[in-house]
């Protein structure tokens, strides 16, 4: 018997550990929406979450004078800027989610729309923007004494100018950074002799579709042979970075509407479960690509004709013999949303607009109910809509996950400048929280608490790893009931969380601690190789019966 009552909908059969009925916690609920800023000075165009806990975020220099100042009276003088070429006003801050405030940060050259990862030394290295700043690499290194962390810029970083383009992490450590706006091509980061250059990526030529391209930002993700999945606008191709190969075509997602930025649906790579397959070649890999605009929405945008975004997912087993798209139906239209990996194993959609594309005032009808997807359930019954917020969030808005299981919302600037008041959709420099149904304090009783390790422990490929956790209700916890997941947290921008990554770890056996009443162990082993997961820092959460502790960091080597 379950705790309570569970959803209408069948029972969760989520992949990544549950075996019986009997384990299901999940209700129809809602989730919670907490204001936590109403302004950090800047709109959240970009995030990232370091493993200091603290959370990157920058918009862009060229907007004009943002609500922030620069720190200790500092200005950044900047001649090739187009609107303000002495400005005191910051364009990045550090928030601290555990002490719910901000700092202002020194960006020193234009990082709009640029992109960029998590390292495996836990600095961030970002890539590319606008004007100026479009062939920099910019990096940021999370410290203990944070009020001396700030950008460090490289000039002349890059071979090309990268703008829209979409970076991926490598199990040798190296960046890839694929595509930009007229850039049909890649090229690494960092870089040696061997690769210094660039090198053409026809599929990008392919897919490019004219004055609106609509192959911009193209989701990246690492497969587990190595290869990249690369799709941008209707279609996907496996691609060999070393051999410069494709190794495989896949079909057209159907309907042939465009998924990428301008259309900008979105993209994740579903749960790596290492519990039935531990080697990287039996690992089932799954992309799912949902929401987007039909084609011509963005010239019809343009001239005030804002085309209903797309209503549907395409879910595509990327090594299948032969892979097919298999299509689901969104509770609703969404252009611009994102989609977050939770530690359940579920995915959160959340932001975005029912109608239009992305681009200055192109979006219409804001999209305010998140909506869960629970790719165990059956086809048909995926689909929980959540409660929603009251802000708007559309073009540049952005969301990632925090430690401790809540969301992290902002952004939303749809004019060229700051502009708050007389228009439609203001601009937006707040954050929120949304908290899934997994943090009500009703499951406060078989809610795991993660005692050891602490946080930053090493673990090599392939090692054994005990965790140690404690339940507070009364009652045995079973193996079955129990699932370790790790999470690569992504560099997010424009609907797409790059690097985004969650892995479901294989488990060796759970024993209760006598020691203690309410401790358990549990035996875990590691990923055995770069291709199911780059070395860097991941949060591992211990999930029971659904409900998964605050994370704890760990270094994957």
């Amino acid at each position: 018997m379950s705790l309570h009552q569970p959803c209408t909908l069948p029972l969760l059969l989520l992949l990544l550990f549950l075996a019986s009925a009997a384990a299901v916690v999940a209700d129809c609920g809602g989730g919670r929406w907490q204001l936590l800023q109403r302004s950090i000075g800047i709109s959240a165009m970009h995030m990232q979450l370091l493993s200091n806990d603290r959370v990157v975020i920058f918009d862009r220099t060229d907007f004009g004078r943002s609500n922030i100042s620069l720190a200790n009276g500092s200005c950044r003088e900047d001649p090739n800027e187009r609107v303000v070429t002495h400005d005191c006003s910051a364009h990045s801050v550090e928030y601290d989610p555990a002490a719910n405030t901000f700092r202002p940060l020194t960006v020193q050259t234009d990082v709009w729309c640029s992109s960029g990862s998590a390292m495996p030394d836990g600095r961030l290295v970002q890539t590319g923007g606008f004007n100026d700043g479009d062939r920099r690499v910019r990096s940021f290194s999370p410290c203990k004494n944070v009020s001396g962390c700030d950008w460090v810029e490289h000039e002349n970083g890059l071979a090309a100018r990268r703008w829209y383009s979409t970076n991926q992490l490598l199990p040798d450590g190296r960046q890839i950074i694929v595509g930009g706006r007229r850039q049909f091509n890649y090229e690494f980061y960092p870089k040696n002799d061997a690769a210094a250059q660039l090198y053409s990526l026809p599929f990008l030529v392919q897919t490019n579709d004219g004055k609106s391209e609509n192959n911009l930002y193209p989701f990246v993700f690492l497969n587990v042979d190595g290869n990249l999945f690369i799709f941008a606008n209707n279609r996907a191709i496996l691609y060999n970075y070393s051999s410069r190969a494709v190794v495989r075509n896949y079909p057209e997602i159907p309907g042939g509407d465009p998924r990428s930025y301008p259309s900008t649906g979105s993209a994740a790579l579903l749960p790596l479960d290492l519990t039935l397959h531990p080697g990287a070649d039996d690992v089932a890999a799954e992309v799912l690509v949902c929401g987007g605009a039909p084609r011509g929405s963005f010239e019809k945008a343009g001239v005030g004709e804002f085309v209903k975004g797309l209503g549907n997912c395409g879910r595509i087993g990327i090594n299948d013999p032969n892979p097919v798209w298999a299509m689901e139906s969104m509770p609703r239209e969404r252009v611009m949303g994102d989609m977050v990996m939770l530690p359940d194993g579920n995915v959160l959609i959340v932001n975005g607009a029912g109608s239009g594309t992305a681009g200055w005032e192109n979006g219409r009808e804001p999209v305010l109910n998140p909506v869960l997807y629970r790719p165990g359930n059956p086809a048909g019954s995926r689909f929980e809509v959540q409660n929603p917020t009251d802000v708007p969030r559309m073009y540049h808005s952005a969301a990632i996950l925090l430690r401790d299981g809540r969301v992290l919302v902002g952004g939303s600037n749809p004019h060229v400048y700051y502009n708050f008041t007389g228009v439609m959709f203001p601009t937006d420099l707040s954050l929120e929280a949304f908290s899934p149904d997994y943090l009500d304090g009703r499951f406060d009783g078989v809610r795991p608490a993660i005692v050891s390790p602490a946080g930053g422990v090493g673990v090599g490929y392939g090692e054994k790893f005990v965790i140690r956790f404690t339940v507070s209700a009364a009652g045995a916890v079973k193996g079955d009931d129990v699932a370790v997941t790790m999470l690569a947290p992504p560099f997010t921008t424009h609907s797409f969380g790059m690097n985004q990554r969650l892995l479901v770890l294989g488990s060796e056996g759970l024993r209760s601690v006598a020691a203690a009443a309410g401790s358990y162990e549990v035996t875990v082993r590691m990923p055995g190789s770069g291709n199911l997961a780059p070395a860097g820092y991941y949060m591992v959460f211990v999930v029971h019966r659904e409900i998964p502790s605050t994370g704890v960091w760990v270094k994957l080597h």
